[in-house]
């Protein structure tokens, strides 16, 4: 099993690129890394669960996706992973999205 910090190092490489993040408990997701901190990586939703027409993900609820001093409380959009929750990250092709 990878460590956090061979997340944190993964995800500050691949910032800006697409990937998909699988986590302990069997999730997947697909986004493209806007942000890394200490504790979590943020994802802008591609795929089936992008946000279209400007709504959707969205959403302002201090302590819920959100890092403090991050982009998503600067009217970013898209969710945060804990580091300590991914099983698993791979770059995904252009042609996927």
């Amino acid at each position: 099993m990878l460590s956090v910090q061979h997340y944190h190092q993964m995800c500050r490489r691949y910032k800006g690129r697409a990937v998909e993040v699988r986590t302990k408990r069997g999730q997947i997701h697909r986004g493209i890394i806007m942000n890394v901190d200490d504790r979590q990586v943020f994802l802008r939703p591609i795929g089936a669960n992008k946000n279209l027409g400007g709504f959707g993900y969205g959403f302002y609820r201090p302590g819920y996706g959100y890092s403090q001093g991050g982009y998503y409380n600067r009217g970013g959009f898209g969710f945060g992973i804990a580091l300590g929750a991914i099983a698993g990250l791979t770059l995904l092709p252009l042609f996927f999205w």
